[in-house]
């Protein structure tokens, strides 16, 4: 038996509000597409999903698939790893199936998040969410799901243009990944792998769900004020008027040189935004003494020292919290990248891995993540999909 067979039986049989298939990302490997469209076969689908690891040829993955489910939308992104029924794994695909009996879909693609065109884009967003609800008036289940180009620099401004259109439908996503490299990521639409655009799939259930958002970061006392920025590349030169790294470096007590991508995701910076704090986090240094951020930066912005909870003790608490008064059928994530890098370095990853397998959590690893209005960084923000109240047609 195959490791795709023996973790996808649990979620195809009698029972499950999804489908889903597990399979290796080798340019080697078994033909995934076909692969994929034997695990997925079944009931008639609402939509696929892809979340592809950079291992393997996404453009002739998302290609394939597309002509394969016809008329069946797929969509979908690469990935910084991937959370499959095995837990947090790499070197997958990972494609999940929403049935046409539990769900309908509307997607929607932005192509060009250089031209976010305002009237447009929200009309034709509005026009999607009117079609599902003439086409499922009884189904009180809704959500709108973004994948967008996590290279883009582009989240902070798709979401607030977003915004306008989505009214009252609770919005979450997640940016695409190319695992540790940061060279190259891609959107998935009707067959096509696509760079600086973003896909949008609105959503509408039969079965309850619930949008979430969570971190296990707590602010200090610590502060800090950015003195000099490149918004437009998310770069900061200077805190406190010094070299951005060498004052981050000494307000932890650290010789700049001891700074690691683990450092940044065991101590990242938070700001105040209507009323909570939102993590704003630090993907890589240069040896100038520059910072890069995964989000919006810029001057005058005050940050905030965060440090952190028990990350695995934290993720236990709040997916139980999703769990009352009924367990979800399905968890659907997206899981900032800095998370499993924290998970791996503190010898959390098993421990993290068996709780996403026992709470049915499956997505993918990001480089930032969307709620609402906000693009945010280093948490989890998802859908829990509860089993459905009615009969499905």
């Amino acid at each position: 038996m195959t490791h795709s067979q023996r973790i996808a039986a649990p979620w195809a049989g009698a029972g499950s509000v999804l489908r889903v298939a597990d399979v290796p990302a080798r340019r080697d490997a078994e033909d995934p597409v076909e692969r994929i469209a034997a695990l997925l076969a079944g009931a008639p689908l609402a939509a696929v999903l892809l979340f592809v690891s950079p291992e393997a040829d996404g453009a002739a993955i998302a290609r394939r698939a597309s002509a394969h489910f016809a008329p069946v939308p797929v969509i979908g992104c690469t990935t910084a790893g991937e959370i499959s029924p095995a837990g947090y794994v790499e070197g997958r695909i990972l494609a999940i199936g929403l049935p046409a009996g539990l769900f309908a879909v509307e997607t929607r693609l932005v192509p060009d998040l250089d031209d976010l065109s305002g009237e447009s884009l929200i009309s034709d967003m509005i026009r999607a969410r009117q079609a599902l609800a003439l086409a499922r008036p009884d189904w009180e289940g809704e959500f709108a799901f973004v994948m967008v180009d996590g290279l883009s620099r582009r989240e902070d401004e798709l979401t607030a243009a977003l915004a306008a259109a989505l009214g009252p439908v609770p919005l979450f996503g997640g940016s695409a990944g190319d695992g540790l490299r940061f060279g190259n990521t891609f959107v998935f639409h009707e067959g096509r792998a696509l760079q600086k655009a973003a896909v949008i799939a609105f959503v509408r259930s039969l079965c309850p769900v619930r949008v979430f958002n969570l971190d296990h970061l707590v602010p200090t006392e610590q502060r800090m004020v950015v003195t000099q920025a490149d918004p437009a590349r998310r770069i900061v030169h200077t805190i406190n008027a010094e070299p951005a790294a060498y004052e981050y470096a000494r307000l932890l007590g650290k010789d700049p040189a001891q700074l690691t991508t683990f450092t940044f995701a065991a101590h990242p910076v938070v700001v105040r935004i209507g009323g909570r704090h939102h993590v704003r986090s630090i993907q890589r240094m240069e040896t100038n003494g520059d910072l890069h951020f995964f989000s919006a930066i810029g001057e005058g912005l005050v940050l905030t020292l965060a440090e952190p909870l028990d990350l695995a003790a934290h993720l236990e608490r709040e997916l139980a919290a999703l769990a009352e008064p009924e367990a979800p059928a399905a968890i659907l994530a997206c899981d900032c990248v800095l998370r499993r890098i924290e998970a791996q370095e503190k010898q959390a990853f098993g421990r993290m891995s068996e709780l996403l397998r026992r709470h049915r959590v499956l997505g993918f690893s990001t480089y930032g993540e969307q709620l609402g209005a906000m693009h945010v960084n280093q948490t989890m923000t998802g859908v829990a999909i509860y089993p459905p109240r009615g009969e499905a047609r």
